[in-house]
Order: C-alpha cells, then structure tokens, then sequence
C-alpha cells in the first residue's frame, strides 16, 4: 500500500479512480434486521466485480471483544485466522457501470475521525452522490413488500419511495452520522431504512438483500445480479406461509397486520403502518413470540428443530 490516511491506506488501485462516481453503503452492526447489510456485504464479494482502494484500520475501529474474528483449529495447529474487513472499494455492475462501494463492519471506535476520513475520501473522488441502506425491525407483515423510510438530500426518493415519516428519536450508527454531516456540506445523499417484519429480524431473510439491490438501484440506476437472491426469497417466503398457515393463531395476528398496512397504504390515513386508528399498537411480541415457539417446535427434515434464531433459515 502507498498512501496511508489517518485511519486507512489506500491502494495503488486508488490511482485509477475515475472522478464523480456514486458511494454505495452497507455496514453490518447495531442493527442489521433480517441480516440485510451483511447479506450484501457477502452478496457482493460473490457477485459483484471489485477491487479494494482504501483499507481501514481494524486495530484502531474494531472492539474485537464484542466481535471475535474466526481462527481455525486443525486437530492439533491453528491453520486459518480471518480478520474483518472495512475497505472501500471500486466496483462495476452488470453494465460495467463503475462505482464505490464501502462494506464491511461498523466502527466501534473514533465515530468523527471516520466520518472525517470517509468526507475526504468523497472529495477526493469527487462522489458524485451517496446512498447507504440499513434495515430496522418493525411490526409488518412479510406477506407484503418490504417499505423504506428514505431521508437525506433526494427529495426525489424521498416523496417517490417514503412509506413511513416518523418524527421520533432513534440510536444511532456511524452512517446516520456520515449523513448528518454530508447534509450540512450540501451533498447528495440518501439513507434508506428497510422495514422489515420484526418476526423475521433474527433470520437472513433474502427479500431483505434484494430490497437493498432495489434501493440502491432507484437511487444510483446500476443494475445489480439478483436472480438467485429473487429465487431464494420466493423460496423461503413459501416456507414461512406454510408454517403460518399450519398455525391458527399465527394466520390471525398476521392478518392483522396485513389489514392495519393495507389500511395504511390505501389511504395513509393511519399515523404509521403500525398503528389502528385509535393509535394503539398491534400485538407485534405476540407474533414474535407465537411463531418462534411453533418454529421451534418444527422438525425439519435434517435437523432438530426449525428454531429461527440468528442467521438462521427456515
């Protein structure tokens, strides 16, 4: 590496960058609701050509108490040891589009320092917008398409594509931040939080990936691969249909869902899809609840139960 910043390097791909290109983003951390971000972040080492310019410094971003690395143990030796990766990368699509893409980990550590380097990085680049997506859970049904709450600069996603405008406060991470600061500087920018049924937060849902694909896309135009994620989304949603079908009380508090969003949708009558007209909350824990304990004690066909916990599928 032949540059170093103050907390990354740069490659000697950096060299090469062509100026005004679009900065994607997806970090995994504080929330990553059916396992959105991380799914993309391992969607795009398989699927999506690129080539890292910028590495970040794990020892200086990265509570390794809170996130072990893996090392493999071979019967007798220590043989594998493979540590986080934040890097910035420059990517192509299927049109060989170029652009950057930012993945890997949410710091833990020095929040401004980063956010001042990523803010250099953009200069230097001449980005000409960013979009980065994170997903929340919400108490939605996953029988209907995964909404966004966009925010940011893009007054044009937000009136298009905004299902939800709440006024509230939220924790935040790194990227909320990194937001905050590009609207001050005037830059282009766009966040989108996909709203994700709570029920399935703990899973990697596929519908959940390939509604990031789709932000991204109405954001910047690029045209990503997703036909093997559209396949495994179709497939795991049949599954879930069927495990709530076999179950009375899960088909009722599903359908209410699905009443309370279609409410909300047909009229925007509602305050929020989560809420009735008398602003009470639907019974989101029992949902919760109710089809993790049926899943749990589901038999699959090879192994012992179809409990739903993290990363899981069912």
């Amino acid at each position: 590496m032949s540059v170093t910043g103050d907390l990354f390097e740069l490659t000697p791909a950096a060299s090469a960058v062509p100026m005004g290109l679009d900065l994607v983003i997806a970090l995994t951390g504080f929330s990553d609701a059916g396992g959105a971000a991380g799914q993309f972040n391992e969607y795009s080492r398989q699927a999506v050509t690129s080539e890292p310019i910028a590495v970040f410094e794990n020892d200086l971003l990265l509570d390794y108490r809170a996130r072990r690395p893996i090392i493999y143990f071979n019967e007798d030796r220590l043989t594998e040891y493979t540590p986080p990766v934040l890097q910035l990368s420059l990517a192509q699509d299927d049109l060989h589009q170029p652009f950057l893409m930012l993945t890997g980990y949410e710091p833990d550590f020095l929040w401004e320092r980063f956010v001042r380097d990523i803010i250099g990085l953009i200069e230097r680049f001449g980005v000409a917008r960013t979009t980065w997506v994170h997903a929340i859970p919400m108490p939605v049904p996953h029988t209907r398409p995964i909404g966004v709450t966009v925010s940011g600069t893009r007054e044009d996603l937000i009136e298009g594509l905004s299902v939800w405008r709440p006024h509230t406060q939220v924790p935040s991470n790194v990227l909320h931040l990194l937001e905050y600061r590009l609207t001050e500087l005037g830059s282009d920018v766009a966040g989108f939080a996909l709203l994700i049924p709570h029920y399935l937060a703990d899973t990697e849902f596929p519908s959940a990936a390939l509604a990031t694909i789709d932000s991204i896309s109405a954001a910047t135009g690029l045209i990503l691969p997703t036909d093997e994620l559209r396949e495994e989304g179709r497939d795991f949603v049949s599954r879930i249909d069927e495990q709530v079908q076999g179950n009375e009380e899960l088909r009722r508090l599903v359908g209410t869902l699905e009443q309370r969003y279609d409410a909300y949708m047909e009229n925007n009558s509602l305050k929020s899809p989560l809420m009735d007209s008398e602003g009470a909350l639907p019974s989101a824990d029992e949902i919760a609840a109710e089809l993790e304990k049926f899943l749990a004690g589901r038999k699959g066909p090879d192994e012992g139960t179809g409990s739903m916990g993290p990363g899981a599928r069912p």
